[in-house]
């Protein structure tokens, strides 16, 4: 059997760097949910969720049928908000 990691990079992994993104794997939880954090183009795409669903849902879960769902976890870099305060002190009076 694949571990989650392994179908990521090999089944999933492909797909989303085709389309300039690429996905985190997180952690499975308790009760079998697949944590995962999309990166690249896909953070931000507007198909995200249609992308978790029939991509990402359903792969894993035709190699691991005891994976309830994905679960996206959306979080903010420290670097990306370094960056956007920067662009925004620009715009200040010194």
């Amino acid at each position: 059997m694949n571990s989650i990691e392994q179908i990521i990079e090999q089944k999933i992994r492909p797909i989303l760097q085709s389309h300039e993104g690429d996905i985190d794997y997180l952690d499975t939880t308790e009760d079998g949910f697949v944590r995962v954090r999309l990166t690249g183009a896909c953070s931000t795409c507007s198909g995200a969720r249609q992308t978790l669903k029939e991509v990402v849902e359903q792969v894993i879960q035709a190699e691991r049928p005891e994976i309830k769902g994905v679960v996206p976890v959306f979080e903010v870099s420290e670097d990306l908000i370094q960056q956007a305060l920067h662009i925004l002190r620009k715009g200040q009076p010194s």
